[in-house]
């Protein structure tokens, strides 16, 4: 059976902790490798090495660390279908929805390449008498990102990518479950040009974790997950003076209005409710019909839509429109999740309960669920699902809709569907969500937007890629400057005034 491993300077390099994770093939329910679980002196080898590093990498000017963003470019569409197996393999997404993954990380990558322009600083000529003030952005250090299994190459990406553009060091613990995709970036980088040092790729559990968060050389800390991790890694990250963001869970609401194309709709749903087996912080999940007239025509549209689904591995090519979710155990929560939705009263208008698939039986597939008759109090609406399950909820009024989706704990992303243009801006003004479309089933913003919920989906006060990136991952210094030609002798006692 195949061993990974961790990834530091420049090298594979086998654990030494003794423990490791088995890796399972989603769709035969087979372990098909296993990794090595990092110890904190294997973390603390790591930092220390891209310590010894960072210092030379930031002295490299910001054009030729741009270049190596180029390379690397170059180097994800050269490989774009290796990855995309590699991913399918380990995770169970499609190979379209793979190569999508890596694309939206290579759109990051993309604009680090604008480093020179996104890290130049403010000039001020003459603010007083022979004085000028200036400012620069200096890289952090040493850096780390803690990256969860649905999106293996995007997220790590969206990490390393404006880190290193910055001068930064970066340690990745990427997830267990899925960790070659990582290991394949962290070579790409390298043979783009990065530094031996730079990127790290250390495999592990919560005790890695808890080592990065406890490194006193690590500066800063991303992460993406649950919420409930989100918090622990966002208040423990903090307690030890690190600059954290973190992001977590989602239940992303789609308002359909009456006036609404309810054809588009239903195809708007059943792509963002169902792609990925619903393995997204940004799939919807709640389908808010606006009347009992539209949800009708609505589920007239999408219960055929749903019927028709094909699940299968990711093997049987572009005849499958999602595959297994990730583990048994992530199978066994949202079959839990489906029944006690049933025992609260939600009507199960597409039951995918005991979906088998013929000589996958022990694969971890999820058949398609789609309820009706959903309403606030039950479980189904309350948390994050993550599978393949599209809840209907009926709101009496528009505003009845709004509320719904504001008084949410969770505010990642939601859409309205609607021809109405005064409806849709008033939505887009008023909801308490970050990332909101109008006719957009999932608004993921473009690279040089940032990405980023509010409420208990996000803990910190910067975005992800974009302009915040490389706010993030930099430390403002200001200097004020001021030559001796012409200034008066003796001391000054009072705070100085640039007159």
């Amino acid at each position: 059976m195949q061993e990974l491993t961790h990834y530091i300077n420049g090298a594979h390099v086998k654990g030494t902790s003794g423990r490791f994770a088995d890796i399972f093939n989603p769709a035969t329910g087979e372990v098909q490798a296993k990794v090595p679980l990092a110890s904190k002196d294997e973390l603390d080898q790591a930092v220390q090495i891209a310590a010894a590093a960072q210092p030379a990498w930031a002295a490299v000017n910001p054009q030729r660390r741009a270049r190596v963003m180029m390379k690397l470019v170059d180097l994800l569409n050269r490989d774009m279908d290796k990855l995309a197996e590699a991913l399918s393999r380990e995770h169970g997404k499609t190979l379209p929805d793979a190569a999508g993954d890596v694309q939206r990380g290579l759109e990051v990558v993309e604009y680090c390449i604008g480093a020179p322009q996104l890290l130049k600083g403010d000039y001020t000529d003459s603010a007083g008498p022979g004085i000028d003030m200036y400012s620069m952005k200096q890289a952090l250090g040493v850096t780390a990102g803690i990256t969860p299994f649905n999106f293996p190459a995007m997220i790590p990406m969206w990490m390393f990518a404006p880190a290193i553009a910055c001068g930064n060091a970066f340690i990745l613990k990427p997830s267990e479950r899925d960790p070659s995709v990582p290991l394949m970036l962290a070579e790409l980088m390298e043979e783009a040009g990065l530094p031996k040092g730079i990127l790290q790729v250390v495999n592990g559990d919560k005790e890695a974790v808890d080592a990065i968060l406890e490194h006193d050389v690590i500066q800063s800390v991303g992460f993406v997950g649950s919420t409930p991790i989100a918090e622990y890694i966002y208040g423990k990250g903090c307690s030890h003076g690190k600059r954290v963001q973190c992001f977590g869970g989602a239940k992303n609401h789609m308002i359909i209005m009456p006036d609404a194309d309810m054809n588009q709709a239903a195809d708007a749903l059943v792509g963002a409710g169902y792609g990925a087996a619903g393995e997204r912080c940004m799939a919807i999940s709640v389908a808010v019909a606006v009347g009992d007239d539209t949800a009708d025509r609505l589920l007239e549209h999408l219960v055929p839509k749903v019927e028709a689904l094909k699940v299968g591995p990711y093997t049987s090519g572009n005849d499958v429109d999602y595959g297994p979710v990730v583990t048994a155990a992530a199978k066994a929560n949202i079959e839990r999740l489906v029944q006690t939705g049933i025992d609260q009263g939600a009507k199960l208008v597409v039951d995918g309960r005991g979906f088998k698939l013929q000589g996958y039986e022990d694969g971890f597939f999820v058949g398609p669920h789609l309820f009706d008759g959903v309403t606030t109090d039950m479980d189904i609406y309350k948390y994050e699902i993550f599978g393949p399950v599209l809840s209907t909820v009926r709101a009496q009024t528009y505003e009845d809709a709004l509320k719904m989706a504001m008084d949410h704990e969770y505010g990642n992303g939601t859409a309205i569907f609607t021809r109405d243009g005064d409806t849709a801006r008033d939505f887009a003004n008023r909801v308490n969500i970050g990332m909101v479309g109008i006719n957009v089933p999932i608004p993921v913003p473009l690279a040089y937007h940032t990405f980023g919920g509010w409420k208990k989906s996000m803990f910190g006060d910067l975005n992800q890629h974009g302009p915040d990136a490389f706010k993030f991952y930099t430390r403002t210094k200001t200097i004020t400057s001021r030559w001796p030609s012409g200034i008066k002798e003796g001391g000054e006692f009072s705070i100085p005034v640039m007159e």
